[in-house]
């Protein structure tokens, strides 16, 4: 049985880390590892394989960064010959990256079966690009994986059908969860008191001037009160200089690996984020999560864990911020599955499915 699995950014490296090493149990099972080069930064991917011990990719498509329509077409050009001449038994495509709705695209075609990691997740809003990546995704697999049972609700509102859908957990608490132990021992670079650990990289924050101008001013206002540890997408910290604006008082680092950005995560007094996954990671870790979202394809971070929705209001953000200071943070449990075995769950229904 041949497994391909098709990873292109940083989340999905996290994700597919620990459904190699659970396939790699079978010994009926090969696999074959495909990197797109969705993300090229060395910070942002090289280091991944290094740390999550993913074997070097099989195949890097290099195709790096462009329009939504540029790299999506240029991913799949580049992949169908390397899906024609593997002819895997199934490929396996994680998240809601471009590289992922443009391999499901490819094999569809190709009636080359799709197992998608991470489905049925919704923020209901087509703006993002993201969510046009997961409708398209989920209407092609032929398994669905979703780490909490919305997701299994989402999919049968969709037409899904029932047989497909399997309610796994979540494959990114996997990764945490094996890498916890090496987080603790690496520690916070000596970093002492109660900080704030900041990320941002969405378009609707970095890239109009206004937005992001509110937000670092937002920051720097709690500054005196609670430091703020910034590790900077490349994309965040190329509008900063392009703005013009001042985050001189900022803590500010470069993308930082895993383990040392989970060692930061892990005993920050609140994190303020934009990203899907760490919302994820904050509930697990029982850490507060303020979200500069409008809405989120995760809602169980908010209605089990510890995630609250600012969107863009930065008088929320403040508020928010105040009760984590004097003691009053949202309390929040860990979802069902959400246990370090995702992975194993999903490598068991693949062989039995296939073989």
């Amino acid at each position: 049985m041949h497994i391909l699995h098709v990873v292109g950014a940083r989340p999905n490296f996290m994700k597919a880390a620990p459904v190699v090493r659970a396939l790699q149990q079978y010994r009926t099972v090969t696999q074959t590892l495909v990197h797109t080069g969705q993300h090229y930064d060395a910070n942002m991917s090289d280091v991944f394989f290094q740390q999550l011990k993913i074997p070097a990719p099989d195949v890097n498509l290099a195709v790096g960064s462009g329009s939504h329509a540029k790299q999506t077409a240029e991913i799949m050009s580049r992949f169908e010959p390397v899906v024609l001449q593997s002819r895997p038994d199934l490929v396996l495509v994680y998240g809601d990256v471009n590289s992922t709705a443009a391999a499901a695209l490819v094999c569809a075609k190709l009636l080359i079966k799709v197992g998608h990691v991470e489905a049925g997740l919704r923020s209901f809003d087509r703006t993002m690009p993201e969510e046009i990546n997961r409708l398209v995704t989920d209407q092609l697999s032929d398994l669905l994986f979703t780490p909490s049972q919305d997701g299994n609700q989402n999919l049968a509102r969709e037409g899904i059908a029932a047989d497909k859908v399997h309610l796994v957990g979540n494959v990114m608490i996997d990764t945490l969860v094996e890498l916890l132990p090496a987080a603790i021992r690496a520690g916070k670079d000596g970093f002492t008191g109660r900080y704030a650990l900041v990320t941002l990289h969405r378009p609707s924050n970095v890239d109009d001037p206004r937005t992001l101008k509110r937000i670092l001013e937002s920051l720097l206002a709690v500054n005196d009160d609670l430091a703020i540890i910034f590790p900077v997408h490349p994309r965040t910290r190329q509008r900063i200089a392009e703005f013009g604006l001042k985050v001189d008082q900022l803590r500010l680092l470069n993308p930082l690996p895993y383990i040392e950005f989970l060692a930061h995560q892990r005993l920050a007094t609140v994190v303020i984020t934009d990203s899907g996954g760490i919302q994820e990671e904050t509930t697990y870790l029982q850490v507060p999560c303020l979200t500069l979202r409008e809405n989120t394809e995760r809602p169980i971070t908010m209605t089990e864990g510890t995630n609250v929705l600012i969107g863009h209001d930065m008088k929320k953000l403040r508020n928010e911020l105040e009760k984590i200071l004097s003691g009053k943070a949202k309390k929040g449990s860990v979802p069902p599955l959400w246990d370090g075995h995702a992975s194993e769950r999903i490598a068991d229904l693949l062989v039995r499915n296939l073989s």
